[in-house]
């Protein structure tokens, strides 16, 4: 069952677009193939896009979100690229659709990840958007356009309401609900 709202993740996410990725757009391109070993948070902030946009992570502000086109994160599922874009405000990613190892791993990392059909034609960078994440609605300020997707699963909406999937673990196996638990010699 789903929470009304999560402290962690607003049921919508009032931003910016920050930037408009094209079609079987690589993660690793956002820091550079050469820093995906890097997890150090200055290092990366310090090749975020400098190959698209040299001021990505000064322009960006808290409550950002990136969009996508077809087949967003194609490659190698590395973490660094988008721990730079969580660490330079972005709280989401909406695409026309996402490859599955960038997906699966990205959703477990918590981030929404919302596959919305015609979003990368329908938005220009800096619009002013709210995402409900829960339900794949994208609303484009400016102009009013709503644009719908595939509502994630309710696992997916878990995971993410959770904060990531280690958290959704702790939060159903950890400390307090072995406490909760019988244990096998009162069984």
């Amino acid at each position: 069952m789903s929470k009304p709202d999560s402290p962690a993740v607003p049921a919508v996410l009032k931003g910016r677009v920050a930037w408009i990725f094209d079609s079987d757009f690589d993660v690793d391109l956002i820091i550079g193939v050469e820093n995906i070993k890097y997890y150090d948070p200055d290092k990366l902030a310090s090749v975020c896009m400098k190959a698209y946009d040299p001021n990505f992570v000064n322009d960006c502000r808290p409550g950002d979100i990136i969009v996508g086109g077809r087949n967003f994160g194609y490659g190698h599922p590395h973490y660094p690229a988008m721990i730079a874009m969580r660490n330079a405000g972005i709280v989401a990613v909406v695409a026309e659709s996402f490859a599955p190892g960038f997906w699966r791993g990205e959703l477990y990392q918590g981030m929404p990840l919302v596959a919305v059909p015609g979003i990368s034609s329908a938005v220009q960078r800096w619009d002013d958007v709210e995402v409900d994440w829960r339900t794949a609605t994208v609303r484009v300020v400016s102009s009013g356009q709503v644009l719908q997707g595939k509502a994630p699963s309710g696992h997916a909406i878990e995971v993410i309401e959770a904060g990531g999937g280690f958290n959704l673990l702790r939060q159903k196996y950890g400390a307090d609900a072995a406490a909760a638990a019988p244990s096998a010699a009162s069984a």
